[in-house]
């Protein structure tokens, strides 16, 4: 039976951010996720890697001041799917005075170092303004914060983790845990060929997001060490409300803020909410109240109105968050635990509590250093520095020249898109192909099937949805012929000339 000396439970975020960061300490990672990567709430997000403006109205200063100092490492680190990004918060006096928004905007600049963003300042709104006049909003502040794809971030981390000789099994469940003498003995389910097999481990890390006290109840078969509390943060894609480069976070009557983010180029991403989650984390979806909420926000403030029917798409996500006895889930906490269990001649477990997406990093880092005195002969921290995958360039523009300069017949769009998605990875899609023609079938907009085989080969896409809504965003855009081109290609890679791969993949 093999021997890991970590096992990781939960392809989210945390935990493909673990397995790298162990893996490239010198550990021997396995890390298992019982759906695709990324598939819960980790591409559910509002898309931000962002200090929380708002949190510092629940005194979370230590937490904004971690996140907005990990802003500038991941804006470094993943310079092809992260992008500045400038808000604009109109004013509304009778919801919050402009001292406070002033005093609250100079923290949010001073209480880290920042060097790559622009700073704070107030703004007047003119007749060229996408806001409503009926609105009576003439000022405004404008400050910095930044943009991600967190899907992509989510499968990208994992690839640091492979390249670091972790081994990655998606599709694949974890049905109990059970601690022997020295080691774990972890039972994993492949949830496409119903097989099980059993690993041990020296370690084990509980990163399953909202299934946290799941894992304790059904495969550990012991009591959570906490409580948490399921909030439900649904977002809703429309037609874009404006034509202009800045977001825009506007403030509602309850307190509470709504984005609306510039989000692939034709649409127009409006979210969050925030409601307690009661029923299954199977069936995770928008409900009519929240829908109606969000187009009632931004119908307040935009000159162009929005209705049910100009909605595109929505998703919906649930949030694991630590349960702090807050009245409300506006309220609560997104900071995060980390609980270790660590029995005297026992091998440890650790489980995270809360989190958010900013954070994950540092988060990974402190798991590491917790387990590192179980592991004498682990490294040091290093992933401040290292480049994500696909991210060791300086800039989209240098490394967009250096593609058309090795590929002159690649169309711009097609390039812009390949590098602000893959990064230096582009080269290992186009590889020697010397016209669209090497790149396969064409399916739609500037997809090609050679994309889509390194999708399933590289980057555990294995459905249909894997590769259209998360691993890209084609799935805003190809009516269901295309959808179905995509299926019937993938079939054919899959069962064909990638069958031993695929395999090796999961075992």
């Amino acid at each position: 039976m093999k021997v890991y000396d970590l096992v990781v439970i939960g392809g989210g975020i945390n935990g493909t951010g673990i397995a790298a960061d162990a893996a490239g300490r010198g550990l021997k990672v396995l890390l298992c996720e019982q759906n695709d990567l990324a598939s819960a709430t980790s591409s559910s997000s509002s898309k931000l890697i962002h200090g929380g403006l708002r949190y510092l109205e629940q005194y979370e200063f230590r937490l904004v001041r971690e996140a907005l100092a990990e802003r500038e490492v991941l804006i470094k680190k993943a310079p092809h799917i992260i992008n500045p990004l400038r808000f604009r918060l109109p004013h509304q006096p009778h919801l919050r005075p402009a001292w406070m928004i002033r005093a609250g905007l100079f923290l949010y600049d001073h209480l880290s170092k920042r060097v790559t963003l622009e700073g704070s300042h107030g703004i007047r709104f003119d007749s060229n303004s996408p806001l409503d006049g009926n609105a009576n909003i003439t000022q405004g502040f404008e400050y910095s914060d930044a943009w991600v794809d967190d899907a992509r971030l989510v499968v990208l981390s994992a690839i640091d983790a492979r390249n670091r000789q972790a081994d990655i099994r998606t599709r694949t469940r974890c049905t109990k845990a059970e601690r022997l003498k020295d080691t774990w003995q972890v039972t994993l389910l492949d949830t496409f060929s119903q097989q099980t097999k059993q690993v041990q481990c020296r370690a084990l890390v509980n990163a399953s997001g909202p299934w946290v006290n799941h894992l304790f109840k059904d495969a550990i078969q012991k009591p959570s060490p906490k409580g948490i509390r399921l909030v439900r943060g649904s977002h809703i894609i429309t037609p874009k409300l404006h034509d202009q480069p800045e977001a825009y976070i506007l403030q509602n009557n309850d307190n509470r803020i709504v984005f609306v983010i510039p989000y692939e180029e034709d649409f127009s991403l409006v979210g969050t909410t925030d409601v307690e989650h009661t029923s299954s984390l199977d069936s995770i979806e928008i409900s009519d109240e929240e829908t109606d909420y969000l187009l009632t926000v931004i119908n307040g403030y935009f000159q162009k109105k929005t209705v049910r029917e100009d909605i595109i798409s929505s998703y919906s996500g649930v949030r694991p968050l630590l349960d702090d006895d807050a009245d409300n889930p506006q309220a609560v906490t997104r900071d995060y635990t980390l609980e270790l269990d660590a029995e005297a001649d026992r091998p440890p477990l650790l489980s995270i509590f809360g989190g958010k997406i900013t954070t994950y990093r540092k988060l990974a880092e402190n798991v590491v250093d917790k387990l590192a005195p179980f592991f004498p002969k682990a490294g040091p921290a290093w992933t401040d520095t290292a480049p994500l995958a696909g991210g060791d360039f300086t800039d989209r523009a240098s490394l967009q020249a250096k593609l058309k300069e090795q590929y002159p017949w690649l169309a711009d769009a097609l390039c812009a898109r390949l590098t602000r998605s893959y990064g230096t990875f582009a080269y290992k899609i186009l590889g020697d192909a010397t016209s669209t023609t090497d790149l396969g079938m064409w399916i739609g907009e500037d997809f090609y099937e050679r994309e889509l085989k390194y999708l399933v080969e590289q980057e555990w896409a294995c459905t249909t949805e894997d590769v259209l809504w998360r691993r890209t965003k084609f799935g805003l855009r190809f009516e269901q012929a295309k959808q179905d081109l995509v299926t019937t290609l993938m079939t054919r890679i899959i069962n064909g000339e990638t069958e031993k791969q695929m395999v090796n993949q999961r075992y």
